[in-house]
C-alpha cells in the first residue's frame, strides 16, 4: 500500500469528484497504515471534525477515524468497517468536513453492529447508538463515494448547491484547503 504526501494531506472539497471514488478494502496492515491514521487523527482534531475517512485526504482505502467524546481524547480507528443489523431511524443534523458550512437534517440507523479490523488486522464487532452510530454511518458512506448531500431532496439540493457556490464565490483565495465545522 503506497499513501502518497502523508506530510501534505488536506480534506478534498465537494465538488471534487476524487469524494465519489469507491474505496478498497485494506490488505495491507503495517506502519504506513498506523501513520496515515495518525495523521486523520491529526487533521480531524486541527479542522474540529469528529470523524474523517480516508477518501476525503485522497486515500481511497476503507479506514476511517472517529471521537466523538466530549474532551476529544478517545480515537477510534476502523478498518474495513461494515454495518451490521441496523435498527431504528433517527433524524440527524449532519455537516461535513468536505462540505464546509452546510448543515442538513437526513436518516439514519439509530442502533447499528459494526464489524471492523483494528490497525493490527484484528476481528471487531460493536453495538453502536446515539452520536457514535451517525457518524460512522456518515463515515462509511464516504468510504462508498457518497455524501451527506446525496440523501436530501432534488429541491433541497439545488439551494444547497447554490449556497455552496456562493460560498465559495465570497471565499478569498487561500493556499491549500481550509475547513470549517458550522
Amino acid at each position: 500500500m503506497v499513501f502518497s504526501m502523508f506530510e501534505n494531506l488536506e480534506i478534498l472539497q465537494f465538488p471534487d469528484e476524487r469524494l465519489r471514488r469507491l474505496s478498497r478494502p485494506v490488505e495491507s496492515f503495517n506502519r504506513d497504515l498506523k501513520t496515515l491514521a495518525d495523521k486523520m487523527l491529526e487533521i480531524m482534531y486541527d479542522s474540529n471534525g469528529i470523524g474523517l475517512a480516508a477518501p476525503q485526504v485522497n486515500q481511497t482505502i476503507r479506514l476511517i477515524v472517529i471521537d466523538v467524546s466530549e474532551d476529544r481524547d478517545n480515537p477510534c480507528i476502523f478498518v474495513n468497517p461494515k454495518i451490521k443489523e441496523p435498527a431504528g431511524s433517527v433524524d440527524s443534523s449532519e455537516g461535513c468536513l468536505s462540505v464546509p458550512e452546510i448543515r442538513t437534517t437526513i436518516k439514519r440507523y439509530e442502533n447499528i453492529i459494526l464489524e471492523y479490523q483494528d490497525l493490527n488486522g484484528e476481528r471487531h464487532e460493536e453495538t453502536l447508538g446515539d452520536l457514535m452510530s451517525i457518524c460512522v454511518q456518515h463515515e462509511i458512506d464516504h468510504l462508498d463515494g457518497k455524501l451527506f448531500i446525496d440523501y436530501v431532496p432534488d429541491v433541497k439540493l439545488q439551494r444547497l448547491r447554490k449556497k455552496i457556490a456562493k460560498n465559495k464565490k465570497n471565499q478569498l483565495p487561500t493556499e491549500g484547503t481550509t475547513v470549517r465545522v458550522v
